[in-house]
């Protein structure tokens, strides 16, 4: 099989020809219904539609799901919810993962830091973060991978990702209300920098003012205490 990077499907919905890393995977599960296989790891025929939460709204409105199949199947009318649920759910795993490696940092003074020592990977503010604060770390990451670029550094650009709240980012990284925190080197890392990747692209709100930067503005993860619970319990 081809590196994952290099496989292509076609989208359910448009019929367009994309890489997987663009699209998202659903299959039948055993009572019947359809769900999201966010992994695409689970066996059996699956049906993959752009990756965005208005694109599995749109399939399921038009019943692209059935048609695929070319199959009667039971579509949960919260397709797309659960499916957001879930990429949530997968991220907040992965950053439990990167915690056990070593692979964070957190607070204003040591992610500042590390930007500055050139291992950060991504830089994770809370939703709920002050203005200020925000800003400062973000300044400091563009200053850092201005003069990384003019110095001929590669791969010195790090995201920078809003997507869950102090709350949410603290349970996952066994703290409490976490506004900074920092990805830095390391495969566990890379893995939660991909997750966090997916459901920016799902959810995405972007605004085009923050280089680097892939954001969901204000948005947190629906029904949070249980996707918590799930991990943590």
């Amino acid at each position: 099989m081809p590196p994952h990077d290099e496989l292509s499907r076609q989208c359910a919905l448009t019929r367009e020809v994309k890489p997987v890393d663009e699209l998202i995977r659903f299959v039948v599960s055993p009572d019947g219904a359809v769900v999201p296989d966010t992994d695409a790891r689970a066996e059996g025929r699956g049906v993959w539609v752009t990756l965005g939460q208005a694109a599995v709204a749109e399939a399921l409105k038009r019943k692209a799901f059935a048609r695929s199949l070319k199959a009667s199947v039971e579509v949960p009318a919260d397709l797309a919810a659960l499916t957001r649920l879930r990429l949530g759910q997968r991220l907040l795993q992965a950053l439990s993962m990167a915690r056990k490696a070593g692979q964070v940092v957190t607070g204003a003074t040591k992610v500042k830091a590390a930007i500055e020592s050139g291992t950060v990977i991504a830089l994770l503010t809370a939703t709920d973060a002050a203005a200020d604060g925000r800003q400062k770390l973000l300044g400091s990451l563009k200053g850092f991978t201005l003069s990384a670029r003019e110095a001929g550094v590669e791969g010195a650009e790090a995201s920078h990702f809003e997507l869950l709240d102090s709350n949410q980012l603290g349970l996952a990284l066994g703290l409490e209300n976490v506004i900074h925190a920092a990805l830095t080197n390391g495969a566990a890392a890379q893995a939660a920098v991909e997750k966090a990747r997916r459901l920016a692209l799902y959810t995405a709100k972007p605004t085009g003012s923050d280089t680097d930067r892939t954001a969901v503005d204000g948005d947190v993860l629906p029904e949070a205490t249980d996707e918590r619970r799930e991990i943590h319990g």
